[in-house]
């Protein structure tokens, strides 16, 4: 299993998250993830991480994304 942490400046409220999450859904491969916009960190899960998918996913919600951390 991977975890990898992406930071997501511009997330402002529930919406923000909302689009981020129906977005990070709609990949393969995560089982799970938490979107926290106190921190501005979306956490990812699953035994095939796809960077490039995931930042792609967050870009299709109107946001920008960096990689924080990797687990595993």
């Amino acid at each position: 299993m991977t975890t990898k942490v992406y930071r997501v400046d511009g997330m402002t409220c529930a919406h923000c998250v909302n689009a981020v999450s129906e977005e990070i859904a709609k990949i393969e491969g995560i089982d799970t993830f938490d979107v926290n916009l106190d921190t501005k960190l979306v956490t990812v899960a699953g035994p095939d991480v796809n960077d490039e998918e995931v930042v792609l996913a967050i870009d299709e919600a109107g946001y920008e994304a960096l990689i924080v951390s990797t687990e595993g």
